[in-house]
């Protein structure tokens, strides 16, 4: 089948785009193919289309934003700004299915989080409209971000965010999600945490990585303290600052793989005056990080999330908030020591599985500080929590567990094909016209592509 997946962003090592590109690299090896749309791509063009008018960093999205967060009531102007914008997605979307024949449509995130309103209210329209099967997958909702507390928008989140349409299926990375999504919509969810593939280790260039730790201007003899995640407040990375402070060790580095600049830059700023005046040797990672899991990269990256994992001693994750924790798993996966904050998900679906590693609930403890103090101080002890928190999550968080669940869920939502005994065409089990866009109220520029693929 020919799968689509839909956000404002494949690109890069954000978190959806991450997770992505390892259901794009589990669905094709079970014979699909995947196919692109987004307002900003990192993926071969021959499979995209790439609509920057998508991105949530547009101007026209951005200047829509700024009327809409912290404000009770919007002007009409706003309104129709929203509708002017929704309209020329809403196309976008059309030719991108009739132009790669898309059978299943996968939102990522763009149906769950406003960043991009428009477009989750064009393509909320589009599934509608058509009765494309679609499946929904919801890394954060606006629910559980305090800057949509105050959103002069509720009419268009109870519309699309996520919307109710007997052709989508919902899938959500953790249990407390599902949770409250069913108790505030009434709708129900699949559970799919984030996945690696823990049957393949690391693929390891140590050319890159020693390139890399030249371009940090890092020794075999420094203590490398990695934060890999981007630069946004809810990463808690003072925490970071302090742990490094507190650990007094000599040339102790701490180190922040991603950018800033999705929340912009202030906090970034503020942890520089920060890390100076704790008397900590702070270093912000110049490279553009690459997506070691993009099945359809259209460049070959200089360096990409698996070259930065081996140049730490100690991983610190002390985020207040997480949708899953992606940062989380890929320590594991290369074997590395641990410190995680008690994030709610961390509690709810990840603590109870028995991984070994430090902890804080909201502030750094001497307790916390004394853990990562011994696993450095001990190879050994290190090399023993690396074997099991590995065992541990290959049980739980594997490519396997993800292509079981997916193979379910296409199942439900694209039935096998019959034949038809008199005219010999292929159809879904399902009546067809349940699915596609009816010939008589198909958009002119579509032709009759929709027609063909109803009847295939």
């Amino acid at each position: 089948m020919q799968i689509g997946f839909v956000s404002t962003r494949f690109a890069g090592t954000d978190g959806v785009s991450l997770e992505t590109s390892k259901w794009a690299q589990v669905l094709e090896a079970d014979g699909h193919r995947c196919y692109w749309f987004a307002g900003e791509l990192d993926r071969d063009p021959s499979r995209c289309s790439l609509v920057p008018e998508a991105h949530f960093l547009h101007e026209r999205n951005q200047w829509i934003n700024t009327h809409l967060l912290g404000k009770r009531r919007r002007a009409p102007q706003i309104s129709s700004a929203i509708h002017s914008m929704r309209s020329r997605l809403k196309l976008h979307l059309h030719q991108f299915i009739s132009r790669f024949n898309i059978d299943i449509l996968i939102p990522q995130n763009a149906l769950s989080l406003p960043m991009q309103l428009p477009l989750g209210l064009a393509l909320t329209e589009v599934i509608a409209e058509t009765g494309i099967p679609a499946i929904a997958h919801h890394h954060d909702f606006a629910w559980e971000r305090p800057r949509y507390a105050v959103f002069a928008a509720p009419d268009y989140l109870s519309m699309a965010f996520p919307p109710r349409l007997d052709n989508i299926s919902h899938v959500v990375i953790n249990s407390v999600a599902a949770q409250q999504l069913a108790h505030r919509t009434g709708i129900g969810a699949e559970v799919i945490p984030n996945v690696l593939d823990f049957n393949q280790p690391p693929k390891v260039n140590p050319d890159k990585v020693n390139r890399l730790r030249a371009m940090l201007a890092l020794t075999e003899s420094d203590t490398v303290v990695l934060q890999p995640t981007r630069v946004v407040q809810r990463k808690g990375i003072e925490h970071a600052i302090a742990l490094v402070r507190a650990l007094q060790r000599p040339n102790c580095k701490l180190v922040i793989s991603h950018a800033s600049g999705d929340e912009g830059h202030d906090y970034a700023d503020w942890l520089r005056r920060h890390a100076q005046d704790q008397g900590v040797d702070l270093r912000f990672m110049a490279a553009d990080l690459g997506d070691p899991w993009n099945p359809h990269p259209v460049s070959e990256p200089e360096f990409t999330l698996n070259d930065v994992y081996p140049l730490a001693d100690v991983i610190t994750f002390p985020s207040a908030c997480e949708g899953f924790g992606n940062a989380f798993l890929e320590a594991i996966y290369h074997g590395k020591p641990l410190l995680v904050n008690h994030y709610e998900i961390f509690q709810t679906d990840i603590a109870p599985l028995g991984f070994h590693l430090a902890s804080m609930d909201g502030y750094l403890t001497r307790d916390a500080v004394e853990q990562i103090q011994a696993m450095l101080d001990s190879p050994l002890l290190r090399q023993q929590m690396a074997a099991a928190n590995y065992e541990v999550a290959r049980q739980h968080f594997s490519y396997e567990r993800l292509k079981s669940q997916l193979d379910r869920l296409m199942h439900a939502v694209h039935p096998p094909h019959v034949t038809h005994p008199q005219t010999g065409h292929s159809t879904p089990a399902r009546d067809a016209k349940v699915f596609y866009l009816h010939e008589s109220v198909q958009p002119a520029h579509l032709g009759t592509s929709n027609t063909r693929r109803a009847t295939r």
